[in-house]
């Protein structure tokens, strides 16, 4: 499998669940992947896992909250790769479950910081790369709580919403230049946030899993393979989507 031989892919998040399985899928492709993640000693096994693979991979620490730690991330991974080809923007986190009004300022600040504005950094030092190459895709994952609404979740869903409405504007932004920009939205998958959400809520599994009109939760492969596919050349038409891969969830 060759789709991108000689290409080098960023994974955000790349430490578990989704990211990783995603390093996995583009190192399956032939690329160079980049491993960024708070979680070192995570991130190294990913590397390990994709070594082990056949792949190519290179772990680098990065909070996509903080300017300058995306900035000396992504500046590392061009010195080492020599481009950056795909961006795959994907750290998230759920942050507290609470009401609108019984959200918290801090756990309001620390979802958007890392949902939204980290996206928003790592786009701002990915695309000069992908400008001077005159190529590249980015691929931003939102999630079906920015397509619906949430209860208990006002952070998280504002966060997801907006990261949308941020693709869309980078995608018109870039379309001439030769940058196509998506993003991704996953259903219910079996994810450690998932994990967290049905160890912390009795009954949530089963909640969970008859939202899905599918019958079932989803795996991270199955949301690799549509990262995969957007960065491809089979998808060279589209930019400026929210693609739901969700067993049906928003189609209800």
């Amino acid at each position: 499998m060759n789709l991108f031989k000689g290409k080098s892919a960023i994974i955000t998040g790349a430490a578990s669940g989704i990211g990783r399985a995603a390093a996995s899928g583009f190192a399956r492709e032939g690329s160079n992947v980049a491993v960024l993640d708070v979680s070192d000693a995570e991130g190294q096994k990913t590397v390990e896992m994709l070594l082990a693979e056949g792949g190519h991979a290179k772990y680098f620490h990065c909070d996509v909250s903080d300017g300058a730690s995306v900035k000396k991330a992504i500046d590392a991974v061009f010195s080492a790769f020599g481009s950056i080809d795909y961006a795959f923007n994907n750290a998230g986190i759920e942050g507290e479950s609470s009401p609108t009004a019984d959200c918290t300022e801090d756990n309001w600040d620390r979802v958007l910081d890392i949902n939204l504005k980290g996206v928003w950094l790592c786009m701002k030092y990915e695309l000069p790369y992908m400008l001077k190459q005159g190529k590249g895709v980015i691929v931003n994952c939102s999630s079906i709580g920015g397509l619906v609404g949430f209860a208990g979740a006002p952070a998280y869903t504002a966060s997801k919403h907006g990261l949308l409405g941020l693709t869309k504007a980078a995608a018109l932004d870039y379309v001439k230049q030769g940058i196509r920009v998506n993003a991704i939205c996953p259903g219910v998958i079996d994810t450690p946030m998932v994990e967290r959400s049905i160890r912390n809520n009795p009954g949530m599994e089963a909640l969970l899993t008859a939202g899905e009109p599918i019958g079932r939760i989803g795996k991270p492969e199955e949301i690799a393979n549509g990262v995969v596919w957007l960065c491809s050349d089979a998808a060279s038409f589209v930019t400026g989507i929210a693609l739901p891969v969700d067993g049906g969830w928003v189609a209800q």
